[in-house]
């Protein structure tokens, strides 16, 4: 038989944390992140990264891996994240894989094994580069073209992506929706799927405390910090809360104007989350307040 490994799913400020420790608590397990900004040092107040106090003494991996300068992938993440679920399996403990990157949590539970694809480096900045000047949307209909299920799957807005996908195709003759399918491999663990549900309004509500705590805490002397240290990576950028202040920082936005793009980007960005993981079957979804109760009886069968 397989062994159990619990996900745990959902938009940005759902409680995945506070839901995942007390399940920790009650099935001795220990905590995976599959939060693809949690893995940077330093960003923490914008990457609302568990505090010591919050984790109650549960061990977390995949926080703090790689410095803001530097570059990270799934490919990285899945080996890592496969490497910590045998390490807490070996303890006897259960492992639970908790976060809402998409991408991380699609490559674990399907078995997704990398190919080492070759870069093309100048095509890929020669993308970026249409993009900024034609728009993000003249891209997305580049790969539209060419492989469609990709296209669906990758926000337009996601340049950096987008531009991989095309990359791949360019380097391969094949599409990155090909490649995907022929490198999925038979699937290590019994994956528990659970995803937590909140009525739009009031996720929407807690967005914006959450975003109004995050600048109390001083998100933005966590950002001139960082950006005085390292010359933060184009992955580290995509975090939501790092590029809206940095636009403040450089005098681009007034402060309400980056309150206001902040709380409605990570609005967005939760909707998305919501788009990926409505499509995938398995997951099934809980009322937070009774997710605890509700995984431990599921995990039981």
């Amino acid at each position: 038989m397989k062994a159990k490994v619990v996900v745990i799913v959902g938009p940005t400020a759902s409680g995945k944390t506070a839901v995942s420790i007390e399940l920790a608590k009650r099935i001795n397990g220990e905590i995976i992140s599959a939060d693809s900004m949690q893995i940077y040092k330093y960003m923490n107040i914008g990457t609302a990264k568990p505090t010591k106090e919050e984790m109650s003494g549960i061990k977390h991996y995949l926080l703090d891996v790689v410095l803001p300068n530097e570059i990270f992938n799934v490919a990285k993440y899945k080996d890592l994240a496969e490497k910590a679920i045998e390490e807490i399996l070996e303890k006897g403990k259960t492992p639970i894989i908790v976060g809402g990157t998409g991408l991380y949590i699609n490559t674990l539970v399907n078995g997704i094994e990398f190919e080492n694809i070759e870069e093309d480096v100048e095509y890929r900045n020669y993308l970026i580069e249409k993009a900024q000047k034609e728009g993000a949307e003249s891209l997305h209909e580049e790969l539209k073209k060419i492989d469609p299920v990709s296209a669906e799957n990758i926000d337009k807005n996601n340049i950096r992506r987008v531009a991989r996908a095309l990359e791949i195709y360019k380097v391969t003759g094949r599409t990155k929706t090909e490649l995907d399918k022929a490198s999925q491999k038979e699937v290590k663990y019994d994956y528990r799927m659970f995803g937590l549900n909140w009525e739009r309004e009031k996720l929407y509500s807690r967005i914006d405390l959450r975003v109004d705590k995050m600048l109390e805490e001083g998100l933005i002397d966590e950002v001139k910090d960082i950006t005085e240290k390292f010359e933060i990576s184009r992955t580290a950028l995509q975090g939501l809360g790092y590029k809206e202040v940095i636009d403040y920082l450089n005098g681009n936005l007034t402060y309400d104007e980056m309150v206001e793009k902040l709380k409605l980007e990570t609005r967005h960005y939760a909707k998305r989350q919501l788009t990926w993981f409505r499509r995938d079957s398995r997951i099934t979804w809980l009322e937070p307040q009774n997710a605890v109760e509700e995984i431990i009886k599921s995990i039981k069968e």
